[in-house]
């Protein structure tokens, strides 16, 4: 009897022991499997910009090697801006997962509000941030970051390899200044491919001018003014646009983006050769769309799917590869990203975690519609196939079937009033939750077709775009 006793005092003592050591393994492994983060934050991508995601007239061989191993959101947004300068509402909008009308009359955000840094760093990371020069962020915001700096946008530009210096330094942080303690965030807001659209020459002579196709919704002008028709963007050609003059365009986008897919892959390949990227999530994206001679457009500054959907996927432990229809905005990003960091959020948020679309291990976060806002002269509202398009300025509206019009070609207002009825009323309601006070009709409207002004000063072509020497 006594044997047996002894034996099950050492039985439960052994018990005791292994749960210990189960629990300070678990602990270990979780306190060590908090994800690096890298957020990979391009200036004026469009969406269909990117060789695996549709379009094999670009080469971006980087670019496809990571979407591929990524989850792709085939319908991400930015949500809109208060100025013309969209960079700004976009950044002010990811960094603290809030829309614009948040701090409706200020360029940024007040700098109290709960924000990406200040969270991440009380998650107990290590944080890192390079961003285009312009205080597109909030001037305290990058303070927040224990490394932090602007590289010269359009100096970086220039030189035909924009890219180049954020992913210099990106690399020399990890390799000499990273806590291998702690987990990293690291934020690069890179230079392009916004103009000026230098490439080097090696970036260039992948294309040829008679090859690039003109966009499905090439114009030679918008049917409307629809606001900022005259803005800086918009005067990087003359009007009417033609289709040898948006080709040339196209092509010195088309060469700026391959010149940073070449950099891009560099930070891939050493994450890869340190054996970082099994523990690191890297979220692509950009800040905005661009017209360059969809509708007859030229700019962001307007809420067709060119000017404000966004490539947007993502991939590390955990991520299965494939592709989700979710609705999803930038200022997304902030909550989902604390919820892979086990961050706690203090205050409440415009966005949403998609981390349960992504990872599957908790309920997902979905919304039914989703909504955009211009300044005070465009709104509109898409759901899962159709999107109406509103200009109160000059009291027009738009109604377009994204399932079998992604182009957004054919205006069936006429057709289908009931849809547009919906809709209207749906987005009155985005608009109360948002606090967006613009009203969709105004009793003045102003005078809706666009006359081209005579004296627009058009930014004279050798400035916008061209080659630089290849160096090594």
């Amino acid at each position: 009897m006594a044997g047996k006793i002894q034996v099950g005092r050492v039985m439960t003592t052994l018990i005791r022991t292994l749960s210990t050591c189960i629990s300070f393994f678990c602990l270990t492994q979780w306190t060590y499997a908090k994800p690096n983060i890298i957020i990979l934050f391009t200036d004026d991508q469009r969406y269909d910009t990117i060789n695996a995601l549709g379009n094999p007239h670009i080469h971006t061989p980087n670019l496809d090697k990571l979407a591929r191993r990524s989850l792709v959101f085939t319908n991400a947004y930015c949500y809109g801006a208060h100025t013309g300068a969209v960079c700004i509402a976009s950044r002010n909008q990811l960094m603290t997962g809030n829309t614009w009308h948040r701090w409706s009359g200020k360029t940024h955000h007040p700098s109290t509000m709960e924000n990406l840094p200040r969270v991440m760093k009380q998650a107990g990371y290590q944080t890192f941030y390079r961003e285009k020069s312009g205080r597109a962020n909030h001037p305290t915001l990058l303070k927040e970051f224990d490394d932090f700096a602007d590289i010269h946008n359009v100096k970086a530009l220039m030189t035909g390899r924009a890219c180049q210096p954020f992913v210099d330094q990106a690399i020399t942080f990890l390799e000499s200044k990273r806590d291998p303690n702690k987990p990293f965030l690291m934020y690069l807001g890179l230079a392009g491919p916004h103009d000026p659209r230098f490439a080097q020459q090696q970036f260039r002579d992948l294309y040829k001018l008679d090859e690039i196709p003109l966009p499905k919704n090439f114009r030679p002008q918008h049917h409307w003014d629809i606001g900022s028709m005259t803005i800086r963007d918009e005067c990087l050609e003359a009007w009417p646009r033609t289709p040898q003059a948006t080709r040339e365009h196209i092509l010195d986008y088309y060469a700026l983006v391959s010149a940073m897919d070449y950099d891009i892959g560099r930070l891939l390949d050493y994450l890869d050769a340190k054996k970082l990227t099994e523990n690191t999530i890297i979220l692509f994206s950009s800040d905005h769309g661009l017209a360059l001679g969809s509708h007859g457009l030229f700019g962001k500054q307007n809420t067709y799917e060119i000017g404000m959907k966004v490539p947007f996927f993502i991939s590390g432990p955990g991520i299965a590869h494939g592709e989700t229809q979710t609705l999803t905005y930038l200022h997304d990003i902030f909550p989902t990203l604390a919820d892979f960091a086990g961050a706690k959020l203090t205050e409440p948020h415009d966005g949403i975690s998609h981390k349960g679309t992504i990872c599957g291990d908790q309920p997902k976060q979905t919304r039914p519609y989703l909504t955009l806002a211009y300044q005070r002269s465009q709104r509109s509202i898409r759901d899962s196939r159709w999107k109406l398009m509103v200009f109160p300025e000059i009291n027009q509206h738009q109604l377009f079937d994204l399932e079998n019009d992604p182009d957004e070609i054919h205006n069936l207002a006429d057709k289908h009033p009931e849809i547009v009825a919906r809709l209207w009323k749906q987005l009155e309601s985005e608009q109360q939750r948002y606090g967006d006070d613009q009203a969709l009709s105004t009793s003045s409207p102003k005078p809706k077709h666009f006359l081209p002004p005579t004296n627009a000063k058009i930014k004279p072509r050798h400035k916008v775009g061209g080659a630089v020497p290849t160096q090594p």
